[in-house]
């Protein structure tokens, strides 16, 4: 797939104030500082897209991007240490499980984990959440140049493995790195797929 062009659109407090669902669109999430920004910016060659910022936290709002002009990418704020009050925390998980348990033209969540670290309880209870609220999802292994492949392709495989004792059926994962380019292909392969499922199904 071509990415002829990709421009951010608008962020939202809330699911109910985003684009009208009339497109497909993909939501990117994961622990702070997973490299999201990163990553979107790599998927879609445009270093100015998504804005990374060295302190975690700084995603609020939904920010929507058009791609092509027939499609979203959908940067959410990312679950775990940001440094904000409880009551805060609280509003900004309801906003994210009111859109992606609601957004009714979300194709596929994004889940980002950090390859260079050992299964995290925050993701995997985070992806079991997604489970039971029966959302799509596919989990992308970031950061995968930061650390040798022993370690990465160790620390993926234990995450899988992970979820296998409660998961009958794995997701599809991608390793990734947004420095080599690496599974931009893949990934943007996927989403042409789907893609072309969405608008068969109009």
């Amino acid at each position: 797939m071509d990415i002829l062009s990709s421009v951010y659109v608008v962020s939202s407090p809330d699911y109910t104030k985003c684009p009208a669902p009339d497109r497909p669109e993909y939501a990117f999430i994961g622990r702070s500082n997973v490299g999201k920004s990163s990553l979107i910016n790599m998927l879609m060659s445009n270093e100015k897209l998504a804005k990374t910022s060295g302190t975690p936290g700084k995603t609020q709002l939904i920010n929507h991007f058009s791609i092509n002009n027939n499609w979203y990418i959908v940067d959410l704020p990312g679950y775990g240490f940001a440094k904000v009050s409880q009551s805060q925390r609280k509003k900004w998980e309801r906003m994210i499980e009111d859109y992606l348990r609601k957004r009714e033209n979300l194709v596929n969540v994004f889940v980002l984990i950090d390859s260079r670290h050992e299964p995290q309880k925050i993701d995997l209870e985070f992806v079991n959440k997604l489970g039971s609220w029966q959302v799509p999802f596919c989990l992308v292994f970031t950061k995968a140049d930061k650390e040798n492949q022993r370690t990465v392709a160790a620390n993926v495989k234990a995450f899988l493995e992970k979820m296998r004792q409660t998961w009958q059926f794995l997701p599809q994962h991608f390793v990734t790195s947004a420095v080599k380019k690496m599974g931009r292909d893949k990934i943007l392969s996927l989403i042409d797929e789907m893609n072309k499922e969405f608008h068969t199904q109009d």
